[in-house]
């Protein structure tokens, strides 16, 4: 008899512990549990479809409180109306230096022959004699303010896609609204107040793009547009009840304070109960914060994010696809902080051409907004009857453009808007200035500015789709910072007269609807968190259509 060696008892051991059937292709019933233990990871837009809800109570709440900074921005743009306006004149009673109260102007009057009938403490022009010769240092003061707003644009644009993030970067406009709006109404001269417009307008040009991301952000891809529509009414808003702001308010001094105490009431009342961008908190890498944010919304709304679900950047899909079902698959839920600016937007192709027409787009209808905005001013009616008016004749143009968003898409409503506007302003080009005609020019003034309007409405949400989250704000702020430039312009176009202003319109129309033309639709595509994951999305959906 052979005694086994030892390492022949090992073999036979093990041997013996080995499997008597090959293992199967197909998971075991451990395998199987462990697999369905593994996390689910989702695109933020896929979790809010699947299980946070696109636009439920919390989204709605979050959504009203954001855009009433809206109105604020209203509040600081639209005061220059007023505050800058000429007031009434009239000629001093026993002066006996000739003045005819049926003059037009008091330009070559004498000195002491004629007064301001509310005083000189009514506006800016009056306080300071900005009249004849000097009537130019109002229009250097919008330029001014205007251009203020551009470059506040890229700076608070790049600031929200980094380190300030959405919420911050809009508390920190705010702060700066409040404080710069009331340092105005004690501006001893001139030059101080031109600086301190100059300065307001730095901050405002970032208040209506950090407020417009960060109330849209969270809203799921089928209710984004609606919603992003939706912001435009809390501007006209503000516009409209600043014109009643204005009426009690009559001493210029007081109007600035009266518009700038609503600064610090949001910032107390509101702010504290407005919560940042999940999206925000995910492409820095805080994948904890964005989750508490998303699991908040879901209990909000009565829904329920399993345990199991976590958030993963659209980039690390294994597997692309075309609808708003997207499931994005990431390896680890712990991810470095990704950042982008507009050097990234320039370097890619795609996203190159897609902001120079942007740009060229936002430049083009605020020559047309603002312009027809301010040919409605000269009807030489009531001021504050004017402006009320003329956000009221906005105000449809929202729900419109809100309605057909969704039902022919973002470039069909962009390309039809803008012609409807072009077309109204070269019908108000060719015809005269003169009895019936008046009337006939003002209506196309009005349907203009509706079109563009829906128009100016659009083009947030439009350009808001077109860029990744990482560099969303940064090219944001370029559009808005064209939007801005084409405000410096119009009161320039405006002030040549004639039927030239509305050929200028008709064409910044018909050429902003062209350019449109080359942009490509968004309407139920995702809204995309990187660079890379845009690219990858996009050029799968090229390759599918051919």
């Amino acid at each position: 008899m052979v005694v086994p060696s030892e390492s022949g008892i090992d073999d036979r051991i093990s041997s013996l512990a080995s499997p008597l059937l090959p293992p199967s292709e197909h998971p075991t019933w451990e395998a199987a549990a462990a697999l369905r233990s593994d996390e689910e990871k989702l695109c933020i837009d896929d979790m809010l479809q699947k299980y946070c809800g696109e636009f439920g109570f919390w989204q709605l709440r979050h959504f009203v409180l954001t855009s009433f900074a809206w109105a604020l921005e209203a509040f600081h743009a639209m005061v220059m109306i007023f505050a800058d306006r000429e007031p009434d004149w009239r000629c001093v009673n026993g002066s006996g230096s000739g003045c005819d109260n049926t003059a037009k102007t008091m330009c070559g009057l004498q000195p002491g022959s004629w007064e301001w009938i509310s005083g000189p403490a009514s506006s800016t022009v009056s306080q300071w004699g900005l009249v004849c010769s000097e009537k130019y240092k109002i229009g250097l003061v919008q330029a001014l303010f205007f251009g203020g707003c551009m470059i506040g644009a890229g700076i608070f644009g790049h600031l929200s896609d980094s380190k300030l993030g959405r919420k911050g970067s809009l508390t920190v406009v705010c702060i700066l609204n409040a404080i710069f709006g009331c340092l105005t109404a004690f501006a001893p001269d001139y030059f101080t107040y031109l600086l301190l417009r100059l300065l307001t307008g730095l901050s405002t040009g970032g208040v209506g793009l950090c407020a417009f991301v960060l109330a849209t952000e969270p809203v799921g891809p089928t209710k984004r547009g609606a919603a992003g529509m939706s912001t435009f009414y809390f501007f006209s808003t503000g516009i409209a009840l600043l014109s009643g702001v204005a009426y009690i308010f009559h001493s210029w001094r007081d109007l600035y304070i009266a518009s700038s105490i609503p600064s610090f009431l949001f910032l107390v009342l509101v702010i504290p109960f407005i919560s940042e961008s999940p999206r925000w908190y995910l492409v820095r890498g805080k994948m904890d914060s964005a989750m508490k944010i998303m699991r908040t919304i879901a209990k909000v709304n009565g829904r329920h994010v399993p345990d199991s679900v976590i958030l993963g950047l659209d980039e690390e899909a294994n597997n692309s696809s075309n609808d708003n079902n997207q499931t994005c698959k990431v390896e680890t839920a712990t991810k470095e902080a990704i950042t982008g600016s507009i050097v990234d937007v320039l370097r890619s192709p795609m996203t190159r051409i897609r902001l120079l027409l942007a740009v060229g787009i936002n430049f083009l209808c605020s020559v047309v907004y603002y312009g027809i905005s301010l040919n409605v001013v000269n009807l030489g009616t009531n001021l504050y009857l004017n402006v009320l008016l003329n956000a009221v004749a906005e105000m449809p143009a929202f729900p419109i453009t809100a309605v057909l968003l969704d039902k022919f898409g973002r470039k069909p409503l962009a390309i039809g808007t803008q012609w409807f506007s072009g077309i109204f302003c070269l019908v108000g080009c060719l015809v005269g200035n003169v009895g019936v005609w008046k009337v006939v020019r003002m209506v196309c003034g009005v349907m203009g500015i509706f079109g563009m309007a829906g128009t100016y409405n659009l083009l947030f949400i439009y350009t808001a789709e077109l860029f990744p989250t990482v560099v969303r704000n940064a090219a944001l702020g370029c559009a808005t910072q064209a939007s801005q430039m084409g405000a410096i312009l119009a009161p320039f176009v405006v002030v040549i007269g004639g039927s030239l202003p509305f050929a200028v319109f008709a064409v910044c129309g018909i050429v902003g609807g062209i350019l449109a033309y080359y942009l490509p639709e968004t309407l139920n595509r995702p809204l995309y968190d990187t660079m890379t994951g845009m690219e990858e999305g996009e050029t799968v959906k090229i390759g599918s259509l051919k």
